[in-house]
């Protein structure tokens, strides 16, 4: 859910054809930032180059050849008022351009990913609810909320932005769908329980599973290489008054994601366990590609709030290593299918001011 970009850069404070001359200028853009955007501790990245310059950019996702990656972004540049789903070659950079979109431009979009044809991706989105942006909510006495829009449900499209599929039904909260690097599951989160669950299906939809049991906000899920585990956020209120304050916010179509921890299951739900125990916000984890660690955004070692930095962990919960070293918002890391590259947002060389852009490394371990 990028969503969050937006919301914790307020806590900080707190398809376009292009001619030859554009594709030309494009590497020197990349290759001008390229040395200086990696922090001296940054040693597991060989190389980086900056792919996106202005607005809100998040959750990108390699296709399964590596050859391109979709991403959400609200860069209101590109004609947008709320998150919508754009495309990109693996190789190339948005500084002055505008990328194809590829989600209807109507409601609000999130977490797309691509299906095993690369041709096609599902996603999230809240158009039939509406085709104008859901209205995002207000700190509730002081409090850092998330929006979970009930009109979420999840779509397949093709790389034209055609809806060839339409994956959930169910009333309410449908959407943070990602695909298992083997190809024939999904694992989403939904409220069709009465409470934030994560679920399974086929990537047709059928055999709907549900993994997760206990009350919370689980979500963020992501698949092991081998298929066979996932890794996911979770706020798991403990004492009554905690209760309470989940459930009344999620009454209201929200959740307040200040404290989340990482879990760790088999994707049939079994052999559930907590992977982190760190406090504050621990979040958008993924496998290395080893399936032996897991890299994660968090703020523990924050004392207002931020700065959010990259932090790889084993599956045991033992060496943790802080990975990026930046002042202010790194996350959602997601390694490329071959393990060698590693995408993620980040404020870094962003003026100063809110704008979070995608990020390339070469990827060292």
């Amino acid at each position: 859910m990028k969503y969050i970009i937006s919301l914790f850069i307020l806590a900080l404070f707190f398809a376009c054809k292009t001619d030859n001359t554009e594709k030309n200028n494009e590497p020197e853009i990349a290759e001008a930032v390229k040395d200086s955007l990696i922090y001296p501790e940054e040693t597991h990245f060989k190389s980086i180059k900056q792919i996106t310059f202005g607005g809100d950019n998040a959750e990108a996702y390699w296709s399964f050849d590596d050859k391109q990656i979709i991403f959400q972004s609200n860069n209101t540049n590109w004609n947008v008022n709320c998150d919508q789903m754009f495309l990109m070659n693996a190789d190339e950079t948005f500084a002055d351009k505008m990328p194809p979109m590829i989600s209807t431009g109507k409601g609000r979009t999130t977490c797309a990913y691509f299906l095993p044809d690369n041709k096609h991706f599902v996603y999230g989105s809240t158009h039939l609810g509406g085709e104008d942006c859901p209205e995002a909510p207000l700190r509730r006495e002081g409090k850092y909320v998330w929006p979970i829009y009930e009109s979420y449900d999840i779509f397949v499209a093709d790389l034209e932005g055609n809806i060839v599929n339409q994956l959930t039904t169910e009333p309410g909260y449908d959407a943070e769908a990602t695909v298992s690097p083997k190809g024939d599951k999904i694992v989403f989160t939904s409220m069709r329980s009465g409470d934030l669950e994560l679920y399974t299906m086929n990537i047709d939809g059928s055999d709907v599973f549900q993994v997760t049991h206990e009350l919370g906000y689980d979500g963020g899920a992501f698949f092991s290489p081998d298929g066979t585990k996932l890794i996911f956020r979770s706020s798991r209120p403990k004492t009554e008054a905690e209760i309470k304050e989940y459930q009344d916010l999620l009454a209201e179509g929200l959740v307040q994601p200040t404290e989340m921890e990482l879990y760790i299951c088999n994707a049939d739900g079994s052999d559930l366990r907590q992977l982190t125990n760190l406090g504050n916000a621990n979040w958008s984890p993924f496998f290395h590609p080893s399936g032996d660690k897991i890299l994660f955004s968090s703020n523990f070692e924050a004392e207002r709030g931020f700065p959010f930095n990259l932090y790889m962990i084993d599956l045991d919960g033992k060496n943790l290593k802080r990975v990026t070293h930046g002042e202010t918002f790194d996350a959602f890391p997601v390694f490329s299918n071959d393990g060698k590259k590693l995408i993620f947002s980040s404020n870094r060389n962003n003026g100063g001011g809110r704008d979070t852009n995608l990020f390339i490394a070469e990827w060292q371990d």
